[in-house]
């Protein structure tokens, strides 16, 4: 099976209770997921990334350029047949900015803040779940603050 490439956006935050994640519905299961597709000609993957943030949660914030991660799930294609496509995602970590309350795809998801512990139960892919814990305990450590929001 051949393996397609996504990107995806870790959108986070710090507040006065440490790292926060911000998670999306999927349109088609409900599903908590990162914003994510596929990368685009004109962009570099870290701007492909960026822009998903935009469409699918109203994200507007920056990122490093560098990919925290990557991990691997199976997009199905066409629920009638299980059809489905094995996918290597590239997880770009976006600081958000500010929310918007209008964007492209807000009738169509929903989106919530969670801790990273919480994040990490929300989502499916296990090495995703590792990923939003290590990436939050690495911040943690780099802003000087604990998970609680006290200092280190």
């Amino acid at each position: 099976m051949e393996i397609r490439l996504q990107l995806a956006a870790l959108c986070w935050n710090e507040s006065k209770d440490g790292t926060r994640i911000l998670l999306i519905t999927s349109r088609d299961t409900g599903r908590w997921v990162l914003p994510k597709g596929w990368p685009m000609a004109d962009r570099s993957n870290a701007d492909a990334a960026l822009t998903e943030a935009w469409e699918e949660a109203g994200v507007t914030g920056a990122t490093d350029g560098f990919p925290v991660g990557n991990y691997s799930y199976d997009k199905v294609l066409c629920r009638d047949t299980d059809l489905a496509q094995r996918c290597d995602v590239e997880v770009y970590p976006v600081r958000v900015a500010s929310l918007a309350r209008k964007y492209p795809e807000y009738r169509q998801r929903r989106r919530k803040w969670f801790s990273p512990e919480k994040a990490a139960r929300k989502v499916d892919e296990p090495d995703l779940q590792q990923l939003i814990l290590a990436f939050a305990a690495g911040n943690s450590k780099q802003s000087g603050t604990k998970q609680d929001g006290g200092q280190v």
